[in-house]
């Protein structure tokens, strides 16, 4: 597909039932995640009821509506001395892909990290995510030598 230019916009609640399709796309081919719409809907809710420290960006086609979206989220870094942006949920439905919406969702989130003081970005990939990994490799992206630990998905924990 040619390149593509389509309003990237915060999402809104209105949006939650495109936005869980979407993850569900893209939790279909990570290895630690798995499609939850209810887990889905509620992680959503609770990003969209922080804005001072979060955001979901869409790409909006006028026939197709959401095609894209990326999340980003505020931490404090202590190695930066300031806020630092984790993003998120980088998925573009699959027709709509090759077209550079990805590269404008993540300067959107770029923006708006910049805009909240953040002064670094950082994303985890699936290992096995050759697209993925590529994409972010195309757009100058660096891996680090960290690697991502985690425990339990329960509360509690």
């Amino acid at each position: 597909m040619s390149s593509l230019s389509l309003p990237i916009t915060p999402a809104t609640l209105a949006d939650v039932p495109a936005l869980i399709e979407l993850l569900g796309i893209l939790f279909a081919i990570e290895q630690d995640f798995h499609p939850d719409a209810e887990k889905q809907r509620r992680g959503l809710e609770m990003l969209l009821a922080r804005p001072e420290h979060a955001c979901i960006l869409t790409a909006r086609h006028p026939a197709a509506g959401v095609v894209g979206m990326v999340s980003a989220q505020l931490v404090i870094s202590t190695a930066g001395g300031a806020p630092s942006a984790w993003i998120e949920d980088v998925v573009i439905r699959p027709e709509f892909r090759a077209c550079g919406l990805g590269g404008q969702l993540l300067k959107a989130a770029r923006d708006w990290a910049i805009t909240q003081g953040a002064t670094r970005l950082q994303l985890l990939a699936d290992a096995d995510n050759t697209p993925a990994l590529e994409f972010y490799k195309h757009l100058d992206w660096q891996p680090t030598r960290l690697f991502a630990w985690r425990q339990g998905s329960k509360p509690g924990i």
